[in-house]
């Protein structure tokens, strides 16, 4: 296992994050031990959740994922030895179920912080992400802002003020965006040096080779101001597998979740298959490659992978001992002028 650190702390993170968010829907709670178990004995220490997991969310199995972490832990004895990132919910996503407003007021973040600290079964967060923004912008499939937000108040400074607090408390270690954009993450760089209040660490972006739209803007603000990104859905969906070629899966989260259409689209299918022939020319399954590819990208941290089966989660961890060529990087690059980011 390759490890490196939360930026700017002296954290050790493994470059393979395990994501959980199956944990409560697709995964029973003794299948979600045994995942965690495995890959600790993988030498994963880096994990993340989210309090409006499991996935599709829904107010039956809200925290379930959470709760199921919390177990482990308990019945594990590892907490000191795993790093453990969860997340507060955003608006914007018909979720009021979770608390009303959905917004990142004082009160709701602490709200949340307790919420997560109870279920999770810690005293401690070591990174705290906010989902996604409050403002509106394009993400999960949106391409481009056509119209600004005028609703939506400038607030950079007071969030980071209500997590400066919970720092100071002992709460929370760390601090980190999800499915951000450069503005976003630039304001909050801006914010936290102008105030001297928390700097976020890391971002949690989806990047696979349908999806890279994190090299325009994104990357290069990362790597020049030491914001890690845990790259998500690294084989979009499980569509990167090539299962769903010969057609949808109805076992699968794409087939048992259809309202997940951004992976859904001609184009998707087109890369695809040229990935998987080329994957195949060079001796490795379409998997490898994928997870591959993510991994030895300069910008990313970490990786976070998951997966509904044992074999499943075998498959993907082993996937990170492979190193992908120069001249197969250089045709993946074709493919990707060819059908650049069909999956935003």
């Amino acid at each position: 296992m390759n490890y490196t650190t939360l930026p700017n702390t002296d954290i050790k993170i493994s470059k393979i994050c395990l994501g959980t968010m199956t944990f409560g829907e697709q995964n029973t709670e003794a299948e979600a031990h045994a995942q965690l178990d495995y890959a600790f004995e993988k030498g994963i220490n880096f994990i993340d959740t989210a309090e409006m997991y499991p996935i599709a969310a829904k107010q039956a199995t809200l925290g379930l994922t959470e709760k199921y972490i919390g177990t482990w832990l308990q019945k594990s004895g590892k907490r000191e030895e795993v790093v453990l990132a969860t997340k507060i919910a955003g608006p914007n996503r018909g979720m009021e179920y979770i608390r009303k407003p959905l917004n990142f007021s004082k009160q709701n973040i602490h709200e949340a912080v307790n919420n997560s600290l109870k279920n999770l079964q810690t005293e401690y967060i070591d990174l705290y992400q906010m989902h996604w923004p409050e403002r509106v912008m394009n993400m999960f499939g949106q391409r481009g802002v056509t119209q600004i937000d005028a609703q939506w108040q400038d607030n950079f400074f007071e969030v980071l003020s209500v997590y400066d607090d919970l720092i100071k408390a002992g709460k929370i270690k760390h601090i980190g965006v999800s499915n951000e954009n450069p503005y976003g993450v630039m304001k909050f760089l801006n914010e936290s040096e102008k105030h001297n209040l928390p700097r976020i660490a890391t971002i949690q972006n989806p990047y696979s080779l349908l999806n890279r739209l994190f090299e325009v803007g994104l990357s290069e603000i990362c790597m020049r101001e030491q914001v890690g990104l845990m790259a998500y859905s690294p084989l979009a969906f499980s569509f990167l597998t090539g299962k769903h070629l010969n057609g949808m899966q109805p076992d699968s989260r794409l087939g048992l979740f259809p309202q997940f259409t951004r992976y859904n689209n001609d184009n998707c299918y087109k890369a695809t298959r040229l990935y998987q022939d080329l994957a195949q020319a060079h001796g490795l399954t379409l998997t490898q490659m994928a997870l591959a590819f993510v991994h030895q990208q300069p910008f990313v941290m970490s990786t976070i992978i998951g997966a509904t089966t044992m074999a499943q989660l075998q498959e993907n961890i082993a996937a990170f001992d492979v190193v992908l060529s120069p001249a197969l990087l250089a045709e993946i690059n074709k493919i990707q002028a060819t059908y650049p980011d069909p999956a935003p």
